[in-house]
């Protein structure tokens, strides 16, 4: 009996993971049967790397240059910030704080994650958004400012509790032969355990960069939504998740507009995929 349970549990667990799978397959397959048919009016060369997103117009222009150099952008100014303050805090947690203070810390970090982002946006447009405007004097606080420092806040718990996780996992070995050898509770940390937990702290970035590019709502509520080339980070942009959130309902079904948002996808979808496959070949790295 005991051997037909583990039976049923070993296949129900290969059927769990062969349908997530096919159901990832089965929308990308979506996206490409919607997305692929705008380049029946614009080629793939002028849809990505046009300088104008203007979907309505006659004859509609679908350049989607100013959406990727916007998220870009906005994933490059988050990333500066949260990964120095994510992987410090992953190294406090981990190998300075005092056990009470370490699990407080572990569980407030780990409900930041829980707040919905259209909160967080909300938040953002009340107190971030006036801040950035009255600091820089600038005519709008809605800038790409204002969201990578959004995203940087939404993406460190995912940096910080893998990154810890990552810290821990090192054998205990190594620091206690690194501190036998006369090192010092700093150069143990710098010299020995973070070049050890290297591919799980990459990897906590990797996925950290992965949930920036994704956010939509806080994004779209915060960063101004122009669909311009940003000549600054001080400047409004338009993300490639923001269009899709902004503009697919009042596309019309079948339509050069509906197609190109789909397309749209299919970028966003690329984009995800690759940071996530590297974030995997990065967690399981032989060292």
């Amino acid at each position: 009996m005991r051997k037909f349970k583990e039976f049923i549990i070993e296949k129900l667990i290969l059927i769990s993971g062969i349908a997530s799978i096919f159901f990832v397959v089965l929308i990308f397959l979506f996206l490409l049967k919607e997305g692929l048919s705008v380049f029946n009016t614009v080629s793939p060369f002028n849809f990505l790397f046009g300088k104008s997103w203007y979907p309505i117009s006659e004859p509609p222009q679908l350049g989607i240059l100013p959406l990727i150099l916007g998220s870009l952008l906005v994933t490059l100014g988050a990333a500066i910030i949260s990964i120095p303050i994510g992987v410090g805090c992953a190294v406090y947690i981990a190998e300075v704080a005092p056990g009470k203070i370490k699990e407080t810390l572990k569980a407030g970090i780990e409900l930041l994650a829980a707040i919905p982002s259209v909160v967080l946006g909300f938040i953002g447009m009340v107190t971030l958004v006036p801040l950035v405007k009255n600091i820089f004097h600038l005519p709008t606080g809605l800038t790409a400012l204002s969201g990578s420092i959004m995203l940087a806040f939404m993406a460190m718990p995912t940096i910080v509790s893998i990154a810890e996780d990552a810290l821990y996992s090192v054998p205990k070995t190594y620091k206690e032969g690194a501190l036998a050898l006369g090192a010092t509770h700093w150069q143990t940390i710098w010299r020995i355990m973070l070049p050890a937990a290297s591919s799980g702290i990459l990897a906590a970035i990797m996925l950290g960069i992965g949930r920036v590019i994704g956010e939509t709502m806080a994004v779209m509520m915060i960063t101004g939504n122009a669909a311009v080339i940003p000549n600054s980070i001080l400047a409004p942009v338009r993300t490639l998740t923001a269009t899709i959130a902004a503009e697919m309902g009042e596309a019309v079904v079948g339509s050069e507009h509906y197609f190109a948002l789909f397309a749209v996808g299919i970028v966003l979808f690329v984009i995800s995929f690759i940071v996530n496959v590297t974030a995997d070949l990065f967690l399981h790295k032989k060292q």
